[in-house]
């Protein structure tokens, strides 16, 4: 190595090491990883996504989800995938009752060697999945309007940004428990992939009506705000899957996108990442182990 690439190597790792940041030879490099645990929600499980694994049946686990590519792309054979559709933070610490389970508790998985873990986690808890059938739900009343915003901010009181601040605390548990079972582990919190474009929408092929579209798509940057923050609080990486998909949303053709609409045209779950989308979060994710 030149004598001036050693000198700024030595420079950096000093700077590093007074502002307290871990040094750059202390992370977990790509090559290094040994053993990977993926922890998470149907975000990370893929319900629908041949081939559907049945251990158990009831988390929809597919064997194209974002945490097997993810190992694929690490050459990790024996990894471990325990997300699991349903799940919410609760279910990281107590078994997650589910068709053919439970679904023993996600941590159970961490291991004190563990040195890589994903975690997609949240959505649940705030109940996303009701925002957007809700919204469907109320689309055909008024088409052009906003009535699915008007009835979640019935009050003056935004409910599901009032959700988004209640997970913070429950996100920022999870970090905790997965580095205190994991010590050395370089934990990712894996975002969630945009459903919506930021306006208009595409009523009634996604049945939200056009002037809700703004609200549902906020409501995801609340999110994906919230789990950027707790992650960088928290000593964890954020993978932002939601800025990172911009124009892939549920509106586009089926090969541009990566969720799926409320009709599925391509084999996964309604509004739910498709094996393109799993793949694109993998490589988003493997982006922030270089």
């Amino acid at each position: 190595m030149p004598v001036y690439r050693r000198v700024v190597l030595v420079a950096v790792a000093t700077v590093l090491a007074l502002l307290g940041v871990p040094s750059l030879g202390a992370a977990t490099t790509v090559s290094a990883v040994k053993r990977y645990v993926a922890l998470g929600d149907s975000y990370a499980s893929g319900p629908g996504i041949p081939a559907q694994r049945v251990d158990p049946v009831g988390c929809q686990r597919s064997t194209r989800n974002y945490p097997a590519r993810l190992a694929a792309a690490l050459g990790i054979g024996d990894y471990t995938d325990v997300s699991c559709g349903g799940a919410r933070t609760e279910d990281m610490t107590a078994p997650q009752p589910v068709r053919r389970g439970p679904n023993p508790p996600q941590f159970d998985a961490l291991t004190p060697d563990t040195d890589l873990v994903t975690v997609t986690i949240g959505g649940n808890d705030i109940n996303l999945g009701d925002l957007w059938l809700t919204c469907a739900r109320l689309g055909s009343t008024d088409p052009f309007g906003n009535p699915c915003e008007r009835q979640a901010t019935a009050g003056g009181t935004d409910l599901y940004a009032q959700r988004i601040a209640t997970a913070a605390p429950k996100v920022a548990h999870v970090l905790d428990g997965i580095r205190e079972r994991s010590p050395r582990a370089r934990v990712l919190v894996v975002g969630y992939l945009r459903v919506l474009p930021s306006a208009g929408g595409c009523y009634p092929v996604f049945p939200i009506a056009r002037g809700d579209v703004p609200y549902v798509d906020g409501v995801q940057r609340q999110l994906t705000t919230m789990l950027a923050d707790q992650a960088r609080n928290h000593g964890a990486v954020f993978v932002d899957s939601y800025t990172r998909s911009l124009g892939h949303d549920a509106c586009q053709h089926s090969a541009v996108k990566w969720v799926e609409g409320t009709i599925p045209t391509s084999p996964a779950s309604p509004v739910h990442p498709n094996a393109l989308g799993m793949q694109k979060v993998a490589d988003f994710t493997l982006d922030m182990l270089k």
